[in-house]
């Protein structure tokens, strides 16, 4: 139960750095609005990225997925509370790195996000605890549980909203014009 303590307290400092961090590089805590909200459904809304969950939450959750699955494989031997401990960071390293100019800026440039202007604080925290949820979803559900789950929000995000953590990272590291037009799907 102390290790456990531990390793929430270490969470909440990352958190914590996080949200200082972003603070600091001007991002806003709830957005241009000011008010904190659950749930912004639209992508082309500018309050996606703003409120605690959208459907590039689906994306986070599969973070935790492959982190797991990524850890599991080469640091089995390490404790389950390491690994978590280290998809954490990254994972808030990515929220720091994804809200400064040259992310937000290759978004604009590289993909369908043209009006992206980056996360609010409280969407950032909540990304975290996102990849959280589906890291130790991985841990504790079967391997063919978590492979089907994580194929279900990839596929069901790509028919949803044109996008998902799969198209994410093919955009941003090698753009497909075909896949920026097909995103588009008839939007500016």
């Amino acid at each position: 139960m102390k290790k456990a303590f531990g390793i929430f307290g270490i969470v909440a400092a990352v958190l914590a750095i996080l949200a200082g961090f972003e603070r600091w590089m001007g991002r806003s805590v709830f957005g241009p609005d000011g008010k904190p909200g659950l749930w912004e459904g639209s992508i082309w809304s500018s309050e996606c990225s703003q409120r605690l969950a959208d459907a590039y939450s689906f994306s986070h959750i599969g973070h935790g997925f492959v982190f797991f699955a990524l850890l599991w494989l080469v640091a089995r031997r390490v404790p389950l509370r390491f690994r978590y401990l280290a998809a954490v960071i990254v994972e808030a390293g990515w929220e720091m790195l994804e809200n400064s100019p040259i992310i937000i800026n290759r978004y604009r440039d590289a993909t369908m996000a043209l009006g992206y202007s980056g996360d609010s604080i409280f969407n950032s925290l909540s990304d975290v605890l996102m990849m959280s949820f589906g890291f130790l979803l991985a841990w504790r559900l079967p391997v063919w549980a978590s492979v089907v789950l994580f194929l279900a929000m990839e596929i069901g995000c790509a028919l949803w909203v044109r996008d998902n953590l799969t198209l994410n990272v093919i955009m941003l590291i090698h753009p497909i014009e075909a896949i920026k037009l097909w995103q588009m799907g008839g939007h500016p």
